[in-house]
């Protein structure tokens, strides 16, 4: 009989390790593209005048509400289906954006509580009565106005 030999793992060697550069180097180039890239975003930013301020006064508030309640079709306000949806989700942006227009400038008060009368006895009627409709034309009367 033959004296058996303990078993003896063979473990491979390790690889060559490659010296590796510290992170400094690609920290300063990712912080130079920053700047730069930063730099170029501001630049071109001064030039062309910043951002648009187009849509953010009082009157283009007051005049998309009026445009939005042109939309308005009272007829189906109380109507099931997507023309009825369409009709309360204008009439609603209509509201917001008479709110806003008359927290900017509240020459634009009488806009937004003729719109949020009109919507509010919509809400507690659930139909066009004649003071939805009275108010509604008050409204349109305003915005012809404008």
């Amino acid at each position: 009989m033959q004296a058996h030999q303990p078993y003896q793992a063979s473990v491979p060697p390790s690889p060559p390790t490659v010296p590796t550069a510290g992170r400094g180097p690609l920290v300063a180039a990712l912080l130079i593209g920053l700047l730069v890239g930063g730099g170029g975003v501001g630049m071109a930013w001064a030039l062309t005048g910043g951002p648009s301020d187009a849509g953010s006064s009082a009157m283009d508030d007051a005049r998309g509400a009026c445009e939005a309640l042109d939309g308005v079709d009272a007829s189906k306000l109380s109507t099931r289906g997507k023309a009825g949806e369409q009709a309360l989700y204008r009439f609603a942006g209509a509201t917001a954006l008479a709110t806003a227009a008359a927290a900017g400038d509240s020459s634009y008060k009488p806009l937004a509580e003729a719109i949020t009368r009109a919507r509010n006895r919509q809400n507690q009627v659930f139909q066009v009565d004649a003071t939805v409709k009275k108010e509604l034309a008050e409204a349109r009367g305003i915005c012809a106005d404008l």
